[in-house]
């Protein structure tokens, strides 16, 4: 890759970091937009977002309609910051692999974003089934988290893998 083309590339990357981080709050209302999509599909009994709010309210016609706020520490946003970082190292000291990285990135981010919206899911579903208080607790604190963990971890190894593997010969 030339000199201009890699500073361009490395521009590029360090922008969409810059704007995760600068358009976290807009970020989360897509994801709690993308949240209500996928729980109007999959459940009857009613939902609502209030973007503004980065909320999804859930089980409105059940005896107990509850809502899910999206908060920083629970937005996939900052699960993106490393993947960008290692793009933009493997891009540096690799440019002529910058479009199987940049591949590699695509496939990560829509990994890392569907793995939240498992956990979202997730929280729902354990609400649903056992209640406001225990479900949201096991959902959010103990299952929602291993679900973020692993789903991270799977994505990282996922984005090295794509990568770095050699072609068939």
């Amino acid at each position: 890759m030339a000199r201009f083309p890699l500073v361009i590339a490395l521009s590029a990357l360090a922008a969409a970091g810059a704007v995760v981080v600068l358009a976290e709050r807009l970020y989360r209302e897509l994801e709690v937009r993308l949240a209500g999509a996928i729980l109007d599909v999959i459940t009857t009994s009613g939902v609502y977002v209030a973007p503004d709010r980065e909320t999804v309210y859930f089980g409105l016609s059940s005896a107990t309609p509850f809502g899910l706020r999206m908060t920083p520490e629970c937005s996939s946003a900052f699960l993106l910051l490393p993947l960008l970082v290692v793009t933009m190292l493997m891009v540096y000291f690799r440019p002529s692999n910058a479009k199987r990285v940049f591949f590699s990135l695509g496939i990560s981010t829509l990994v890392v974003v569907l793995v939240n919206q498992l956990r979202i899911l997730t929280i729902v579903g354990l609400v649903h089934w056992f209640g406001t208080d225990d479900g949201y607790y096991w959902g959010h604190t103990l299952l929602g988290s291993m679900v973020s963990v692993l789903g991270g971890a799977v994505s990282l190894v996922l984005f090295v893998w794509l990568a770095t593997r050699k072609r068939a010969a």
